[in-house]
């Protein structure tokens, strides 16, 4: 296929809306890959070269300036085998400049159109509008493959190239051999959200709550001596989470694979801010110092493989008895099951798990398999909204197209004792075109000072804002900062004197103001 064609392809396919229209034009372009061009094809259209590394910057890709070619001659197993070669530059002195005279090369015999294209894909920035999801839908229809076989193997494999070759070479049948690797981490499933009680429960039978932790996804990978925990991006960082290293090691198996939440606790046993959890997390460095001042710890919900076994097409009741057999109980999530019908039972502990410190609760069907990569209504995450009524203090000009409006605004709740407002944070989501107009022509009617591209206002204007909750924060006076926060409207009811008070804020936090109804 030559890139101009696929290159064709990729603008039409950005440039639609229709899902459609997009599967339509994937599933043309696919049918017309030859043989050997179908891996490089994929992954085109998937918006990323088919080398790991390149080694090649924004500078470095930007700043190659070479005439285009006049006519278009490129295959795209041309620029795959042109890439190829920038991907085996050893690394050493003279490296970046022999990368960069390859690039200049491939850019050479592209054309005008070709070009930009080329330049996006090396430096993985395509925007053409064709998602992992719309290319598995595009694949079934090619193939003829029903496409819930597709997404499957494409989790098992983690690898939609290898799953299509073997969805156009093999069928269904070759689909079903794949199996889950243990050592190759699985996308994990995702939850909906639901914000009240009744809405967490409608439609399902028997559920298991879980407290939603305020922690870090992980996901798991023991075989034998061989341990592996990946994010819930995919990426490894078993270097940085000893303690889940610990946790896998104590475990009575030969192999598993569990999801779970990694998270910091205070001595007193309540979650910890979010933020510290990260900072453990993020860190490459110093550990053992890090590890010292913030212990994490694991918990485990899910179980996906058993000791040569795979366990996620079984419903979510078989897997928590395996869970609770392998893993020990202050390893495991808090739970418990009861029937969707007992809203008693199940506001209570949604209660329960707020005043402990987490965010929220999960709602689960216990007669749903364990579907990778997939948000649907099988799992329901419950996150109470918090609201606050709050003083517009400052806004800062937008951009992009929000370029013209006042839109990011200073929030503050009500000083102790009543003097003066304290900062809790920013917030530009929520806000409608009409309200922008609006909110800019009253905040510039307030203006005392600028600074910079920020406007400070009079503290006249409450706004109420939803937000799922507060963290411990340095940066602003109140020691805290709004989590989440979004625009519900503004309450010309009333005064800056009624806004919410700090103290209402500190309530939140710590768990003892609960929006439950």
């Amino acid at each position: 296929m030559l890139l101009g064609s696929l290159v064709e392809v990729s603008r039409d396919v950005g440039s639609t809306r229709s899902r459609t229209r997009k599967i339509e034009l994937l599933a043309v372009a696919l049918a017309t890959l030859a043989d050997h061009e179908r891996d490089i094809g994929i992954a085109y259209l998937a918006g990323e070269p088919r080398q790991d590394r390149l080694d090649l910057g924004p500078a470095a890709v930007m700043g190659v300036e070479v005439p285009p070619a006049e006519t278009a001659s490129l295959t795209i197993a041309d620029v795959d085998a042109s890439l190829q070669r920038i991907a085996d530059v050893a690394a050493g002195t003279g490296s970046r400049t022999r990368r960069i005279d390859l690039l200049a090369q491939l850019l050479r015999r592209a054309t005008a159109d070709e070009q930009p294209w080329l330049r996006a894909l090396v430096l993985r920035e395509l925007r053409q509008g064709s998602l992992e999801g719309i290319l598995v839908q595009a694949i079934a229809r090619t193939s003829g493959v029903p496409e819930a076989a597709i997404r499957r193997a494409a989790m098992l494999t983690g690898d939609l190239r290898r799953t299509a070759e073997a969805a156009m070479t093999g069928g269904a049948q070759a689909l079903a051999a794949f199996r889950l690797q243990v050592g190759v981490p699985l996308q994990p499933m995702l939850a909906s959200t639901a914000t009240d009680v009744g809405s967490a429960l409608d439609g399902l039978g028997e559920v298991v709550l879980e407290a939603k932790l305020d922690g870090a996804r992980v996901q798991l990978h023991r075989s034998g001596d061989a341990i592996h925990v990946y994010t819930r991006s995919l990426q490894e960082i078993t270097h940085r989470v000893p303690e889940v290293v610990d946790a896998a090691r104590s475990l009575a198996v030969s192999q598993v694979v569990l999801d779970g939440e990694v998270i910091a606790f205070d001595a007193d046993g309540r979650p910890r801010p979010f933020q510290d959890t990260m900072q453990r997390f993020g860190r490459e460095n110093d550990a053992d110092d890090v590890r010292a001042r913030v212990p994490l710890e694991v918990r485990f919900f899910d179980v996906l493989h058993l000791d040569d076994r795979d366990v996620l097409d079984e419903p979510l009741r078989m897997r928590r008895e395996v869970l609770r057999r392998v893993v020990p109980e202050e390893l495991r999530v808090e739970g418990m099951t009861v029937a969707a019908s007992d809203l008693d039972a199940t506001t209570a502990f949604v209660a329960h798990v707020l005043r402990s410190g987490h965010e929220g609760a999960m709602v689960k069907d216990l007669d749903a398999p364990y579907e990778a990569g997939r948000r649907g209504s099988s799992w329901r995450k419950l996150k109470p909204v918090h609201t606050l009524d709050l003083v517009v203090l400052a806004a800062e000009w937008g951009s992009g197209r929000r370029r013209g409006w006042l839109s990011n605004l200073h929030l503050g709740a009500r000083a102790d004792g009543g003097e003066g407002f304290v900062m809790l944070g920013k917030t530009f989501k929520g806000l409608t075109d009409a309200v922008l107009t609006w909110q800019t022509e009253a905040l510039l009617e307030r203006e005392t000072h600028r600074d910079g591209h920020v406007v400070h206002v009079r503290p006249e204007l409450v706004v109420e804002v939803a937000l799922d909750g507060l963290v411990r924060s340095t940066r602003y006076p109140g020691g805290l900062a709004l989590r989440f926060a979004r625009v519900r409207g503004y309450r010309s009811d009333k005064t800056p004197d009624e806004a919410d008070p700090l103290a209402a804020a500190q309530a939140i936090h710590r768990g003892e103001r609960l929006p439950l109804g």
